[in-house]
């Protein structure tokens, strides 16, 4: 009698104690639909649970009878090994679960998408031209050299910010996606929010072609994004362009992982295991031996740390080159500032503002970036400074437009009390954070024959023309010109700059990068205006245009503070009894500094534990133990591991 062959499977469990494979008979009868990745349903302490097939064996190891398989779902290796092997890193690096992950890396199937005709993908054309963009940073030719040639080069851009087609980060991808096509391997181009991927898209049909590659986005809806799906693991397309969702797209022959503005706050899953994409994407070179290409007009400091360990090569121009190239960046203090001494200052916008945009609508569009959407975006108490809250629910109030003027209302309940302050007794309100609709009205009377756009999340522009306008937007959301703006206007920078984050002046810097290179360069006249303290060490960086050095000061101040990137964190969360008895065996296995316990919510706390980045994974994988034993003995309270959490 022939022994029945084994399946290896990874079943649907996110228990942490059960977070490993198991084996399962394969019934004769199902023999040759199980492969390597297809989907399968298993008997599992009683119930039926879907699975992954990881492999399949002539024999087992297990000290137990096997179970057979239920069923084979789909047949479709929709788990490629390499990419299992990335979920399995990932996994590990967050103290997370394969199940957990593996969400997150294979789409829910959609079985009428899986049995239809697949379309036709043609092969993406290769331009002919020289490329424009990355040549003119020292080394980026090299980096295109080695990208066709198979080589796993690594490298840190940062661009210039400049509307040039040295800053276009749109060409740097293109760039290196061709280089990496054209050596007969594929390139997955990743960017954080779905208004990059349309201009990314826009660009590779121009260049490759329409129907060369595909795009992976959450966003696209089930069928449209499972069939994206299955192009790219039956390798019918080379070249995938996608957000966050597709960090773990199953690229045939991997050869580049590009990635734009690692900054971004979209690139950390809100789900568990958390796992930011910057990371998926540096497990996954490593694991497959593929370029790696971080590249963005800031620097973080988490992508610095690895630049200064010669993992990645910074690229950069020279100080010089860049200074000559971007527009002139200078910084004023804000309008309450020069309130006493300056009788142009209108409201918080200071004499120069006025200047800047003056200047600039001579011969195009002005960018004015207002970090606050709304109208009014917070009010205090116009004698006493006393924050406005709400008489319900205690959220401090918004103003909305009205006849009388500015009208208080809750964000929260909806309330628009008729509001009195509950320490001086006064009616009467100030505005301390003025939102974009506000500004452009200061600005439409100011500047009474331009016209006024308006750019915010909720009602977002792409694209404007090269005619004068004044344009107003929030961070993010800023149209792109025509030939660029002829001016920029940065307002209210210290209300980024006091963010209550440890990011609060990387942000801060990223922001305003982001808007200086939608403008034209110096040569061509182009101006920015940031309105804050000259003093602040991120405009400083910025009038420097010298986002890098920046990443290096502020890494060394976080190694001297003990903070990330520079050591690995751990954030307990649950009960302060359980966080206790966590913590406690944690630090027993690891000698971890805690910082905390700090109350969260009703009856609970967090506690964060930190050691140098070289005993991190001792760390975690101390964290993890705890979640095992927890889940194991079935102890009772909820406990809450984050790696490496976004909360500082």
């Amino acid at each position: 009698m022939v022994e029945p062959r084994v399946a290896r499977v990874a079943v649907d469990m996110p228990l942490p104690h059960l977070d490993r494979p198991f084996d399962y008979t394969i019934p004769e009868a199902m023999a040759s639909e199980v492969v390597p990745g297809c989907r399968v349903k298993v008997r599992f302490a009683g119930r039926q649970r879907d699975g992954y097939v990881l492999d399949v064996t002539d024999a087992s190891d297990a000290d137990r009878e096997l179970a057979p398989l239920q069923k084979v779902i789909s047949a479709e290796p929709v788990l490629l090994p390499e990419i299992a092997g990335v979920v399995r890193d990932v996994a590990d690096h967050y103290a997370g679960t394969f199940a957990d992950v593996v969400r997150l890396a294979v789409p829910p199937r959609h079985g009428i998408t899986e049995s239809a005709e697949p379309p036709d993908y043609p092969a993406p054309h290769l331009p002919d031209g020289e490329s424009v963009t990355l040549p003119d940073y020292p080394h980026g030719a090299s980096l295109l050299d080695a990208l066709s040639r198979g080589v796993a080069a690594r490298a840190a851009l940062c661009l210039a910010p400049v509307a040039r087609p040295v800053g276009d980060w749109t060409s740097a991808l293109v760039e290196a996606a061709a280089a990496t096509l054209a050596g007969g391997r594929g390139a997955l181009l990743l960017v954080p929010d779905a208004a990059d991927l349309a201009r990314l898209e826009a660009r590779c049909v121009a260049v490759f072609g329409r129907g060369s590659f595909v795009t992976l986005t959450a966003e696209k809806g089930p069928a449209a994004r499972y069939r994206a799906f299955l192009a790219t693991a039956r390798g019918q397309v080379k070249l995938v362009l996608g957000t966050r969702a597709a960090a773990f797209a199953p690229v045939a022959d991997l050869g580049l992982i590009a990635m734009f503005d690692d900054g971004d706050d979209s690139w950390a899953e809100p789900r568990a295991p958390y796992p930011h994409a910057r990371v998926v994407a540096a497990l996954r070179s490593a694991r497959q031996k593929c370029g790696l290409l971080y590249l963005s007009y800031a620097r973080s400091t988490e992508t610095q740390a690895m630049a200064g360990r010669g993992w990645l090569t910074s690229l950069e121009l020279p100080a010089a080159t860049r200074r000559e190239a971007c527009a002139l960046v200078r910084a004023t203090d804000d309008g309450t500032a020069l309130a006493g001494r300056d009788p142009a200052a209108h409201s918080r916008l200071p004499h120069e503002v006025f200047s800047t945009i003056r200047a600039g609508l001579a011969s195009g569009p002005v960018l004015v970036q207002v970090p606050r959407a709304g109208y009014l975006a917070g009010l205090s108490c116009g004698r006493c400074r006393t924050v406005a809250r709400c008489v319900a629910c205690g959220h401090p109030l918004a103003g909305e437009r009205s006849e009388r003027g500015p009208a208080p209302v809750c964000r929260v309940c909806g309330v628009r009390p008729d509001w009195r302050c509950a320490e001086c007794g006064s009616t009467e309100l100030r505005a301390p954070r003025v939102g974009v609709v506000r500004t452009a009205e200061e600005l439409g009377r100011a500047f009474p024959q331009t016209p006024v756009v308006q750019s915010s999340g909720d009602h977002p522009v792409a694209v404007v023309g090269a005619e004068p306008a004044l344009v107003l937007a929030t961070p993010g959301v800023e149209p792109v010109a025509a030939g660029g703006y002829a001016a920029a206007v940065l307002l209210d920078a210290e209300l980024l700059l006091a963010r209550a984050d440890l990011r609060a002046g990387e942000e801060a810097l990223r922001r305003w990068l982001a808007a200086v290179a939608l403008v034209r360069g110096a040569s061509d006249d182009g101006s920015v205006v940031v309105a804050g303290p000259g003093s602040a060490r991120a405009i400083q960086a910025l009038v420097r245009l010298d986002p890098a050095g920046f990443a290096e000061r502020e890494l060394a101040d976080r190694a001297q503070a003990g903070f990330p990137p520079v050591t690995r964190l751990v954030s307990v969360e649950g009960g302060s009894q359980v966080v206790e008895d966590a913590v406690r065996a944690i630090q027993a296995e690891t000698g971890a500094a805690p910082l905390g316990p700090v109350p969260i919510a009703d009856d609970e706390v967090r506690t964060m534990l930190r050691v140098p980045l070289a005993t991190g994974r001792g760390l975690v994988a101390a964290a993890k133990a705890v979640q095992v034993r927890r889940t194991a003995h079935k102890e009772e309270g909820l406990l809450r591991v984050r790696v490496d959490p976004a909360v500082l």
